[in-house]
């Protein structure tokens, strides 16, 4: 489950993406896969229950919702990823929650530990790489004019991502 930017906001990450391929970074420009686009993941499950599916066919929570980007953020593993980190603002954490109750509900335990609301960061993943990488300052990672100030916007879009068939399904669908 993923919660999309406005335009704008959509807009100044992928700026984000061009400066950090024109540094050489990694950068999430290069996932050329047509469903990639800067969003907020809240929560994922192995499959949905068809209850799960009926109930987030008539989810709205989180459109209108505050998206403060502020500050970048490194996750290190498996993957490395480089993020900007999403403000814990208190709509989002309710969005954040209100959601996992409704796939417990249904059904549908939310089986990743990091997207848990006791542990969950908010980020929007600027780029990926198998190798370290972002080896300098923040302040070199983000365009001029994008690193002095948050990045204020809004999340106006829901969408489901099926990571087995790389499909998505807007929420509510129209």
């Amino acid at each position: 489950m993923e919660l999309l930017l406005d335009r704008e906001t959509e807009h100044r990450v992928r700026q984000v993406w061009e400066y950090l391929a024109a540094r050489g970074e990694p950068s999430q420009r290069h996932h050329r896969h047509p469903t990639n686009r800067p969003h907020l993941t809240l929560a994922a499950v192995g499959s949905l229950s068809a209850a799960a599916e009926e109930e987030l066919r008539r989810w709205s929570g989180g459109l209108g919702c505050p998206a403060v980007l502020d500050g970048l953020v490194r996750f290190s593993g498996r993957t490395h990823v480089l993020a900007w980190r999403v403000r814990r603002v208190p709509e989002l954490l309710a969005v954040h929650a209100a959601l996992h109750d409704v796939l417990l509900a249904t059904g549908c335990a939310p089986d990743h530990p990091l997207l848990l609301p006791e542990t969950w960061q908010p980020h929007i993943t600027l780029g990926r790489s198998r190798r370290p990488a972002w080896n300098v300052p923040d302040g070199l990672l983000l365009p001029p004019g994008l690193h002095d100030e948050p990045v204020r916007g809004r999340f106006v879009g829901a969408r489901v991502y099926d990571s087995r068939t790389r499909t998505v399904t807007s929420l509510p669908p129209g």
